[in-house]
């Protein structure tokens, strides 16, 4: 799992987060789950001093990233889109991208209830 720490805006607010993101398996922790590796990345989201994580995965890793989110660790933001700069630049293509994802955010040192609302999340840069 890729961790950045970088300021995002969530409507009129800016954040600072952890990005959460290159979720991927190692062979030799299969079965242990995205569970396993949040509880191990949590102690240094922690140290970073960030009120919340966030990632952005498919659609179709709800199923997943809910039983993720079952014991409390984290919460689905429904309604959300993404806002990222492209990480290359094209003269044919629009220098930034707005996606429709599924939201994940982990609170780290503050509340749930402090996430800022808002239907757009845009990044400072290309995504993880």
């Amino acid at each position: 799992m890729g961790l950045l720490r970088r300021f995002i805006r969530v409507g009129d607010a800016d954040l600072l987060v952890a990005e959460l993101g290159l979720w991927g398996v190692r062979p030799d922790l299969e079965g242990l789950g995205l569970n396993h590796s949040i509880r191990v990345m949590y102690p240094v989201l922690q140290q970073l001093g960030v009120p919340f994580a966030f990632g952005a995965v498919r659609h179709a890793l709800y199923k997943l990233v809910g039983r993720l989110c079952r014991n409390g660790l984290g919460t689905i933001v429904a309604g959300v889109r993404v806002r990222s700069t492209l990480s290359d630049v094209y003269l044919n293509l629009p220098p930034t991208r707005t996606e429709d994802v599924l939201v994940v955010v982990f609170p780290i040192g503050r509340p749930m209830s402090e996430w800022p609302s808002g239907t757009l999340i845009e990044r400072n840069g290309p995504e993880l």
